[in-house]
């Protein structure tokens, strides 16, 4: 490698079932700028194998036996300086899909998904982009049940209300899966004054990223309002 080569990125492949996890290494493998680290069978090995192998990504399976994707994701999100993680799910309306987003995942991929996609999703999350789209997250939304949805919007709606009128707009268009640019066109602000207005939104609710924010603007139901 030379001074002029960007490092790989590091990545840790979570999955009981060992043909899914080869399959990952063997997909990764082919790309110069990925490296696969450490490989887990089961949540519970994901803690001490991050400790050691220091990934920037986790790739990590929703369902499995001992600690599952979503307890695992939320302990590991919770850490300072935490990798980023992305869920593997079979089926896209899984419910355990929309935990795992809320305990702080960047996104998630069905095991189905061309290796190709998942080596652009690898990448795209080390630079700290999410990897679905809000037509996902609304349809997660509608098809998962949530008994509790008007106790959630009203915390949502209090959460909200915390931020300044511009922090509100700027997590308004990050609802409408809007870009930092399409943010600074609608808003009228350059694109460092929205990743400012950005951070600050994340910091003042305590969320981890943008994905977490549209999920608590969805929560809120202000995107419905507003189209009324």
């Amino acid at each position: 490698m030379t001074p002029t080569e960007p490092l790989a990125v590091r990545v840790l492949i979570a999955d009981d079932d060992p043909l899914v996890r080869a399959g990952l290494v063997m997909m990764l493998g082919g790309a110069p700028d990925i490296t696969v680290v450490a490989q887990a069978g089961d949540g519970a090995q994901v803690m001490p194998l991050v400790d050691r192998h220091a990934p920037e990504v986790v790739l990590m399976d929703i369902r499995m036996p001992v600690l599952d994707g979503l307890a695992a994701t939320r302990a590991l999100r919770a850490r300072p300086m935490a990798p980023e993680v992305i869920v593997l799910t079979t089926f896209d309306a899984d419910e355990h899909v929309l935990g795992a987003l809320r305990a702080g995942a960047s996104g998630f991929l069905l095991k189905d998904t061309p290796p190709r996609e998942i080596v652009a999703a690898v990448r795209q999350v080390a630079r700290g982009l999410p990897v679905l789209s809000p037509e996902v997250t609304r349809r997660l939304i509608a098809r998962v049940a949530d008994e509790g949805h008007d106790r959630r919007r009203a915390q949502a709606r209090q959460r909200l209300a915390s931020l300044n009128e511009r922090e509100r707009q700027v997590a308004l268009a990050v609802g409408q899966g809007r870009s930092n640019a399409e943010i600074g066109a609608v808003l009228y602000l350059g694109v460092p004054t929205v990743k400012t207005h950005v951070s600050s939104v994340l910091t003042k609710l305590d969320l981890n990223n943008r994905v977490q924010i549209a999920l608590l603007v969805h929560d809120s139901g202000l995107l419905d309002d507003e189209e009324d």
